[in-house]
């Protein structure tokens, strides 16, 4: 594809506060023509300030913005062709619903006779041809989103930004304004850019999916390659539900998790290498154990359970739970993993259950760090410096150095020990980021200095919870720095 097919182009762009907090961290997108591109991710991670760079009320501080090949990374917002959508609608509460949608063309000083005929074409375009002269007070949250969505499409914009738009709205109301903007979407033909911390309106709504975390873009995909091809475990973790673990990559198609050996489809990993496996809870076939001369035997599995030489594990169900479509239940193997399972059928606690995924559905991502990497350097005493912080070696690491070294830290996650009070450990932080791997939690602790440090533990902490952080000399390995 060639650059002419793009209407924006967002190039290595960064965005720094006044206060020193990156919030973008050289982003990059395109974005074609008519096309729906939802930007996805939790509160924080700078999806919203990606917008507002792009409608103009933000200026990048590295990197630039071109709108049909030109750049507007200066240019103010009322001479962008861009109109935007916000999550609080910005109605003028003293002009009835024709004169809010009238306002920007009544600005631009158009007659009368073609402010009116743009009006109703916008009105009839949201549904609201019949509430012109309603106190815009008077309407409900949907009618007043739809009046929004009225005021941005009547200036006839190139590219409409829309800001959590559906935020405000209850479930059955927000669903509803789903199906009817992606209908607006096809009548209008003009490109949306749509901001939503909403996994499942993401994936209904949109063309392409741009899922960030901590001011980076992690994935850009289709919504079913986000779902399906996850790139990482925070995409993973973050599009619907997961079974995410540690594995090994023994060798093309064959990996190891849980304990066992499995065939998958993946190729490329090389071998007896660390990988992270993901399995989707509805990816896995499920049916109850008998009981046959004291051994645990399979029932006769129904059709819906393929048949072959599938790799199968068991467990017992210990919750679960009707969701209305599916039942969804917590599965313990008989060697301590946890699965979550979902299925039409219901498993009430207590069944002894078998399981089997197919090798398709086994997903191998390339794990994105095997260990806590730091920059230190050699004091004197067998100490290292790193985080800002003196910290004892052992003698056998400390003599293979000398003071002044700049060295490579490296502390195994399971080797990090977290405190319940923070004033125990050499180091605070927060619980920043939770990940349940089958067996043990992967958090992420943010240091008051806003360093990240990778735990992987079998205690139970909050996200935000407080804690000290202690590492243990014979933890801490040393290499000398590149």
């Amino acid at each position: 594809m060639t650059k002419q097919d793009y209407i924006i182009e967002v190039n290595h762009v960064s965005k720094r506060f006044e206060d020193g907090k990156l919030v973008l961290d050289d982003v990059s997108l395109q974005v074609k023509k008519g096309e729906f591109v939802t930007i996805l991710g939790p509160s924080g991670c700078g999806k919203t300030t990606l917008l507002r760079c792009i409608a103009g009320f933000q200026v990048a501080t590295e990197g630039d913005i071109l709108l049909k090949g030109e750049d507007i990374t200066q240019t103010p917002p009322h001479k962008r062709p861009v109109n935007t959508v916000f999550q609080k609608y910005a109605l003028f509460p003293h002009l009835n619903v024709y004169d809010n949608v009238a306002f920007g063309l009544k600005l631009k000083k158009l007659d009368k006779d073609t402010i009116m005929k743009r009006v109703k074409q916008a009105l009839k375009t949201v549904g609201m041809s019949d509430y012109e002269f309603r106190d815009v007070d008077s309407l409900s949250g949907g009618q007043q989103q739809r009046v929004a969505i009225a005021r941005a499409i009547v200036n006839q914009p190139e590219v409409l930004l829309l800001d959590e738009p559906l935020a405000a709205l209850d479930l059955k109301m927000r669903k509803d304004m789903q199906l009817e903007l992606k209908e607006m979407h096809k009548k209008l033909g003009i490109t949306f850019i749509y901001v939503t911390h909403d996994q499942e309106e993401a994936l209904t709504l949109s063309d392409r999916v741009v899922v960030m975390s901590e001011g980076k873009i992690q994935q850009i995909g289709t919504p079913t390659d986000i779902y399906n091809e996850p790139v990482n475990c925070f995409v993973a973790d973050f599009i619907g539900e997961s079974n995410i673990l540690n594995g090994t990559m023994i060798r093309d198609k064959r990996v190891e998790f849980c304990d066992q050996e499995f065939d998958c489809v993946d190729t490329g990993f090389g071998e007896d290498a660390p990988v992270d496996v993901v399995i989707r809870p509805e990816d896995i076939y499920i049916w109850e154990q008998g009981a046959k001369n004291n051994k645990q035997e399979d029932v006769d599995p129904d059709d819906r359970v393929p048949k072959g030489n599938f790799t199968k594990w068991y467990g017992t169900v210990e919750t679960c739970i009707f969701k209305g479509v599916h039942y969804e239940m917590s599965v313990k193997t008989e060697n301590g993993y946890e699965f979550m399972v979902q299925d039409y059928h219901e498993f009430v606690p207590g069944t002894q259950v078998g399981m089997l995924v197919k090798p398709e559905d086994i997903q191998v991502m390339q794990k994105e760090r095997l260990w806590n990497t730091f920059d230190g350097e050699m004091l004197e005493g067998g100490l290292v410096r790193f985080l800002d912080e003196d910290w004892p070696v052992s003698d056998s690491v400390a003599e293979r150095f000398s003071p002044g070294d700049k060295v490579e830290v490296r502390v195994p996650f399971e080797r990090v020990t977290l405190l319940d009070h923070e004033d125990d450990g050499v180091l605070a932080g927060d619980v920043h980021f939770i990940l349940y791997k089958g067996d043990h939690y992967h958090l992420t602790i943010r240091t008051d200095d806003g360093d990240d440090i990778f735990v992987d533990t079998n205690d139970v902490w909050d996200d935000g919870d407080r804690c000290g952080i202690q590492i243990a000399p014979s933890s801490i390995r040393l290499a000398k720095a590149e």
